[in-house]
């Protein structure tokens, strides 16, 4: 049975990610900063049928925190097929009237500690995760590795006036730590190139979830989306950017 760690697994996106990886007979260790509700929802999966699930705690901005995770799931498995770094964070805050606060998303305002805080969980915590698991993935026949990233890090999107988004998607905290996820990601690719890694980015689209204030598409969906790329064989691509809700056709899009 091969086995999966999701990072922010304990609702939303990672949540429905679990549970597409058990339907296909994955075991799955469901990363969550608050163990407590790791515990409630493995105990939930169990309970609707999903009995190769299992609880871990990991803060990704921790550096204890994710190596004892390391050793909690060493001790437990000598490979890990699969790791979806999903974990993320906007910084976008709102006042009591419900606008948005400059200084947790614009250009010209954002404060250094709001830089510090996204980056920390969306680029550092990303590689501090990754490196810790990597001897892990390595012991895989298949090694799969899915950034979950977002379309308001590509630069070319964001410079296309065509482009859906154009006039409101211009967060530049979160944008541009999913940007320097996406460098990460592809450099990460090419130094495992010649290896049976396949490592890409992928945007699950604008989805129902407490991070978009439930608006958006159907979760379902995004599992689906992220699932794909933690499932591809061989011959699939590595090193690639892929958002199906922009580019139905082949899902690649543009850096």
């Amino acid at each position: 049975m091969k086995t999966a760690l999701i990072t922010g697994a304990n609702k939303g996106i990672g949540l429905e990610t679990a549970k597409q990886l058990l339907g296909n007979r994955f075991y799955v260790y469901i990363g969550s900063r608050d163990l407590q509700k790791g515990l409630e929802v493995a105990e939930r999966l169990k309970a609707e049928g999903f009995p190769h699930v299992e609880a871990i705690q990991i803060d990704v901005t921790d550096d204890d925190s994710v190596k004892n995770a390391r050793i909690a799931i060493g001790n437990k498995t000598d490979v890990l097929d699969v790791l979806i770094n999903n974990a993320g964070i906007s910084g976008v805050r709102v006042d009591e009237n419900g606008h948005y606060i400059p200084q947790t998303w614009t250009a010209s305002e954002a404060s250094i500690d709001t830089f510090r805080e996204v980056y920390e969980t969306n680029v550092y915590g990303v590689v501090r995760v990754t490196q810790a698991f990597l001897d892990l993935l390595k012991r895989s026949s298949e090694p799969r590795i899915v950034m979950v990233s977002s379309t308001v890090g590509s630069l070319t999107l964001q410079t296309d006036p065509t482009w859906p988004a154009y006039e409101f998607g211009k967060y530049a905290v979160y944008g541009s730590s999913k940007s320097a996820l996406n460098m990460y990601t592809v450099h990460l690719a090419y130094e495992l190139k010649d290896t049976a890694f396949r490592i890409n980015m992928v945007d699950p689209g604008y989805t129902k979830t407490d991070f978009t204030n439930f608006n958006g598409g159907e979760v379902v969906e995004a599992g689906k989306r992220v699932v794909k790329y933690a499932l591809i064989g061989q011959e699939g691509p590595t090193g690639r950017f892929f958002s199906e809700e922009t580019n139905p056709e082949t899902g690649e899009i543009g850096w």
